[in-house]
């Protein structure tokens, strides 16, 4: 028995030998086979067990950038398009334009017209009858202030009461530039103008170069002629009254309503003065062959409902807007002196608004 053994064993791995090429050879059915009996295993599981597991999520962007990004070409608008494109963008929507509406300020309503009460802005007014001395309407006529080129009217009867001779020539003198420091002028230095143009400009247009050359050609000089000033105020008791140059610039020159009323009734004495105040233009022709044309300071002058006898504007920053005029309303002779009106525009609506008032009330009330 212990001899067969080893036959045994060599016999055994003989046959192990022979089969394990076979098998190997074998297709894999049988494992194609076992997966029906794994998935019949699997539906005898409960239903707790049959649940698919969780699916992990998706990553569009990995995919995403692993594809290449086609660029179509962009056709450009014309300009003018992408100009109202962009316009319209910047335009508020219609919320937006209705709330800016709705905070806007509203225009001033019509003025509406009040028999009864006259009310002016300027600061202070006087409206007088200078026949008979019948006070129309008085603000504030006592307060004295500045009151800017209106001082042409003094300079222009203190050059007619010394009765100089108004075709002399007189020369625009750069000593005069001293008196006319933060002004500018069209007329240059050098120029020579007779006396009666340099009176015409400054009584039409308030040229101050030509106001000074005026004062500085007197006898004696600026200093004589701005003391004749002064004596001339007094000598029509304006005792309030105080004059520092010939032009106006000087904030020193300063009155009161009342007594421009005055001086406005003295200068109308002179023809002179009622014509060139009154001027509606002048040319001045240079030595280099150039026309200058000059026009009246006063806007009022070319409305066909005014009929203006003598007027004289005037403005610096320390007087406001002034006005003096000796005007014909209603068929009868006024006076009307507007001070530091509050805007540019101001002491014309201050006028209209007096001469409409005035027409109204002349058939009753100003006889």
């Amino acid at each position: 028995m212990l001899r067969l053994f080893p036959l045994l064993t060599a016999l055994f791995a003989a046959l192990s030998l022979s089969i394990a090429p076979a098998a190997s050879q074998t297709p894999a059915k049988p494992q194609a086979k076992s997966a029906p009996k794994a998935a019949a295993g699997a539906k005898a599981m409960p239903k707790a067990a049959a649940k698919p597991a969780p699916k992990a999520a998706p990553r569009p962007a990995a995919k995403a950038a692993s594809k290449p990004i086609a660029h179509k070409p962009v056709a450009r608008k014309p300009a003018a398009q992408q100009q109202a494109q962009r316009a319209a963008a910047q335009r508020p929507c219609c919320g937006a334009t209705a709330r800016r509406a709705a905070l806007a300020p509203s225009p001033p309503p019509p003025e509406v017209f009040n028999p009864d009460f006259l009310e002016v802005q300027s600061t202070a007014a006087l409206v007088i009858n200078p026949t008979n001395g019948q006070v129309i309407y008085e603000k504030n006529t006592g307060n004295v202030a500045p009151i800017a080129s209106i001082t042409k009217l003094m300079t222009a009867m203190v050059v007619l009461d010394a009765k100089l001779p108004l075709d002399e020539s007189i020369e625009l003198s750069r000593e005069d530039l001293e008196h006319l420091r933060g002004t500018g002028s069209r007329l240059s230095m050098g120029m020579s103008l007779t006396r009666d143009e340099m009176l015409r400009l400054t009584l039409m247009s308030s040229e101050n170069r030509v106001a000074v050359a005026l004062a500085r050609s007197y006898p004696g000089g600026i200093e004589a002629f701005v003391r004749e000033m002064n004596m001339k105020a007094m000598a029509l008791d304006m005792m309030q009254t105080s004059f520092a140059d010939s032009t106006g610039l000087s904030s020193d020159n300063v009155s009161t309503a009342r007594d421009l009323a005055k001086l406005v009734k003295a200068a109308y004495q002179y023809p002179l003065i009622r014509q060139y105040s009154t001027g509606m233009g002048y040319a001045v022709y240079t030595p280099g062959g150039r026309t200058l044309q000059y026009g009246n300071s006063n806007s009022l002058m070319v409305s066909p409902d005014w009929q203006i006898n003598l007027q004289k504007t005037g403005y610096i920053r320390a007087a406001g807007r002034c006005v003096v005029m000796h005007a014909t309303i209603a068929n009868s002779p006024i006076v009307i002196v507007l001070l530091d009106a509050w805007g540019p525009m101001s002491r014309v609506g201050d006028a209209n608004r007096i001469k409409r008032w005035i027409e109204y009330h002349s058939n009753h009330t100003l006889g």
